[in-house]
């Protein structure tokens, strides 16, 4: 296991905007749903602020989903890849 080193800065990424289109949920109804401000959600969506892990968590409850298929500290990949495969058409 390597060290997590202190003030270092990882990014966290997501897919917020995606599942929210999926469930057609705007902003304003996640924040109200996890009692955070609607601007909190947009800057979540926008990288300038990273969730508590009380709030990744409530965000994943919401979603009926685990934190590891929300959030992450690598690239998700695309969705399509997933289902369709690569562009090769191999899945």
């Amino acid at each position: 296991m390597s060290p997590v080193r202190h003030g270092k800065k990882l990014p966290i990424y997501h897919r917020l905007r995606v599942l929210r289109a999926e469930r057609g949920v705007s902003r304003a109804e996640l924040a109200a749903t996890v009692d955070v401000n609607p601007q909190t959600i947009g800057a979540l969506e926008r990288g300038g602020h990273y969730p508590s892990p009380d709030l990744a968590f409530r965000i994943c409850d919401v979603c009926g989903l685990p934190v590891e298929a929300v959030f992450s500290r690598g690239r998700f990949a695309p969705l399509s890849t997933s289902v369709y495969g690569d562009r090769e058409g191999r899945r």
